[in-house]
């Protein structure tokens, strides 16, 4: 997902480490897709949340 972030939007993704198995996504201290019961988000849904998120 880092490189699909630094492809299509142009971001350096810094990962962290979280709890087993987190997968979460902010962009400027605002979460906008994490991993879910349904599993990881879709690339297409992560991208619209993530160039969303920093037109705001």
């Amino acid at each position: 997902m880092a490189a699909l972030v630094k492809q299509e939007a142009g971001l350096v993704a810094v990962l962290e480490v979280g709890g087993r198995g987190e997968l979460s996504v902010w962009v400027n201290d605002r979460k906008v897709a994490h991993k879910d019961h349904q599993g990881f988000p879709a690339d297409a849904a992560l991208m619209s949340a993530v160039r969303a998120a920093m037109i705001e």
